[in-house]
């Protein structure tokens, strides 16, 4: 027996002694919905090696279930999904969970996987000597059973964490996000009615992105013992003032260990590298918006004064900026980080967080300089700064337009996400904020 299958046998014993019955191994569609096979437990090693077959269809579902077929992804063909062991984590009484990823059926990379294309980006920015770490933030709302988001509730308050619903709630979470080593570092009541935030810890880029996933699955499964249900939509009611967010942070270090968002003669320390990664993520916004922002409701969110990052532009704590720059002071013991804040929960985060690295990739490969700063809130700025366009037929074809994105994603995968995308764009464009809030409020959710 080979070590990868004694590796195997050891984690699949270690699962049974934890009681656990089944595994579901899930992947994150271009539309940003979690989709997945379960298996009995005894099932993992052929989950892990063979993978479970699944159409290329996958990956042009619908946020409303439809299949926007294109020439290359229709009814014929078959891919496997792979889960990854090393990640595997029990989330629930009897059942396991692992991110999962395609190939094709003879083993091969698919270009449409892309927690692989995360990979590959991490390694590129490695392989010119730049380690990255990302740290994202989870935004959603709780609603109670009959679907009520009335209430006392605070924004920021403490009234609204410690009322005895959601202070079980975040006792619970708390108590999984431990066990599971998920790096759960703060809990809030944010700005909405019954809207929560949380905050994860910095890890690799792939990781992140999984423990986004993962942090879906233990609030799910939280909220459901509390009796509630939680809405991870760009625009969970209009009523209650409750957009959600997903903010990413990041941060490199050069081949000698040095942070690039520190310690050097620019704007609040930030190095030339540093300044060339933000600008890098600038400079390609207007293009990616589609990955980290493109679904039906994410314009609804993504306006001037929601603190959703609307301009293009960067600033010290700027909530306003599309790029918030956090330094290094004593009141950031991690050390200074960059925030891309117009990504939304509507996005595939492993998509998302691989073209913000590219787009900071680039701007160090480039050279590019670091555009002036905005201080204040870019509404109120002597001189207009751009607001990012807050319409989804705009964003979608700028994206079409982007040979950029081609490049960094490849030609698959980025028709996979125009083609969910056009359909919303048909299928929505007369519904209102609140019909489509309401029909689409749990379908990011895990």
């Amino acid at each position: 027996m080979d070590a990868t299958n004694l590796d195997l046998e050891r984690r699949q014993d270690d699962l049974r002694a934890a009681g656990v019955e089944i595994v579901v191994g899930s992947m994150i569609d271009f539309a940003g919905v979690a989709r997945g096979k379960t298996v009995p437990l005894e099932r993992l090693g052929s989950f892990v090696t063979a993978g479970m077959g699944a159409s290329p269809s996958w990956n042009v579902f619908c946020i409303d279930d439809a299949i926007a077929f294109t020439e290359k992804l229709g009814v014929v063909g078959d891919l496997r999904l792979h889960i990854d062991p090393a990640a595997l984590c029990v989330v629930a009484p009897g059942v396991a969970w692992g991110p999962g990823e395609f190939t094709e059926q003879d083993g091969t990379a698919s270009p449409l996987n892309t927690r692989g294309l995360l990979r590959r980006v991490g390694a590129d920015l490695a392989a010119d000597g730049y380690q990255a770490l990302v740290g994202c933030e989870v935004e959603f709302a709780l609603i109670p059973g009959d679907g009520s988001f009335e209430g006392p509730w605070q924004a920021y308050g403490v009234g609204a964490i410690m009322g005895e619903t959601v202070r079980d709630f975040a006792r619970a979470l708390v108590v999984n996000a431990a066990a599971v080593g998920l790096p759960l570092e703060q809990i809030h009541a944010e700005y909405g009615r019954r809207q929560v935030e949380i905050a994860l810890g910095p890890t690799d880029p792939v990781r992140a992105a999984d423990n986004v996933v993962l942090a879906r699955l233990l609030i799910g499964r939280a909220a459901e013992a509390c009796g509630l249900r939680a809405s991870f939509s760009p625009l969970a009611s209009v009523q209650a003032n409750a957009a959600n967010g997903a903010h990413a942070h990041f941060s490199f270090t050069d081949y000698r260990d040095r942070p690039v968002f520190s310690g050097g003669d620019g704007p609040h320390g930030i190095t030339a590298a540093g300044g060339s990664a933000i600008a890098g993520v600038l400079r390609r916004l207007p293009e990616f918006i589609g990955c980290y922002a493109g679904s039906v409701l994410s314009p609804h969110r993504l306006l001037p004064g929601h603190w959703s990052g609307a301009h293009l532009c960067w600033g010290l704590e700027n909530r306003e900026a599309a790029v918030r720059f956090c330094a290094a002071t004593a009141g950031n013991p991690r050390g200074a980080s960059t925030e891309l804040k117009v990504i939304d929960p509507s996005a595939n985060p492993y998509l998302a967080l691989a073209a913000m690295l590219w787009s900071a990739h680039e701007g160090i490969r480039d050279g590019l300089a670091l555009p002036a700063e905005v201080g204040r809130n870019p509404s109120a700025h002597g001189a207009p700064v751009e607001v990012l366009v807050p319409e989804q037929s705009v964003i979608i074809e700028a994206l079409a337009a982007s040979s950029a994105a081609v490049t960094f994603a490849g030609p698959d995968a980025i028709e996979a996400l125009l083609a969910v995308r056009r359909h919303e764009v048909t299928a929505y464009a007369q519904a209102s904020a609140e019909e489509l809030a309401e029909r689409f409020r749990f379908t990011w959710s895990i």
